[in-house]
């Protein structure tokens, strides 16, 4: 039986942040990274087939789909700030255990995830500026 898709927003370091969810909140979590030039909306067909048996979460980056598109000259779009907004993305979710879903984009930015230590720190590493398109 496939569950309904809700369309939710979240304040996420002062921006608004976009992210389609669906499937029963006991279920494994899915989260699922988008990417270039795309948004949540490229695992519609997922959701459709997977909502039944997981709980999935698929996010808009800053930028990108119904996500706030901050402005270039005071945010910096790298990888590196991507994965910082979707680790506090998470918590604020309170996910603390959950299967990464990604492609293109998903994966420098879930890598750039990966970094984080004990302490919150993380070496800075991916500093390169990223393009943006709504899709």
């Amino acid at each position: 039986m496939q569950h309904p898709t809700f369309y939710r927003t979240m304040r996420v370091d002062g921006f608004s942040i976009f992210y389609r969810e669906a499937g029963p909140k006991d279920a494994p979590i899915l989260l699922l990274l988008h990417g270039l030039p795309s948004s949540s909306r490229m695992f519609e067909q997922l959701f459709a087939r997977l909502s039944d048996r997981y709980h999935l979460i698929a996010p808009d980056y800053p930028g990108f789909g119904h996500s706030d598109w901050p402005d270039p000259k005071g945010f910096a779009y790298t990888f590196d700030h991507i994965a910082e907004i979707m680790t506090h993305f998470t918590e604020g979710l309170g996910l603390a255990r959950y299967i990464l879903y990604m492609q293109d984009y998903g994966v420098p930015s879930a890598f750039e995830w990966s970094w984080h230590t004990p302490s919150g720190l993380r070496p800075s590493s991916c500093k390169t500026p990223l393009p943006t398109m709504r899709a």
